[in-house]
This record gives structure tokens, C-alpha cells and sequence, in this order.
């Protein structure tokens, strides 16, 4: 005879406050690493504007 078992026993997990701030620090971490990058690109794309020329 098969058991039946209740759907809430049966979920490996519940959604809850852990996987909201895991996903909150996810999106902040991916935020930081483009405001890097963001900022690295500008710094680059600044020295190449800067190049000098020889007179003569």
C-alpha cells in the first residue's frame, strides 16, 4: 500500500527570508562588479583620448 504524504512535507524547502537575502546579495554583488567595471572601461577610454603628438 502506498503512503500518501501531504504536499508540505513532501517540498525539499520552503521559500522564506534565507533565499530573499541570498538573492538580494546576489544582485548587489553583480551590481558592484559592473559599477567596476563601468569604471575601469571609463578610465581606459580617458587614456587613449589622451595621446600626444610630436611636434614637426
Amino acid at each position: 500500500m502506498t503512503r500518501i504524504i501531504p504536499a508540505r512535507n513532501a517540498r525539499q524547502g520552503t521559500r522564506g527570508r534565507h533565499v530573499l537575502l541570498v538573492l538580494i546579495a546576489a544582485l548587489m554583488l553583480a551590481m558592484a562588479a559592473w559599477g567596476a567595471a563601468e569604471f575601469y572601461g571609463e578610465m581606459i577610454d580617458k587614456n587613449a583620448n589622451q595621446t600626444t603628438t610630436v611636434p614637426g
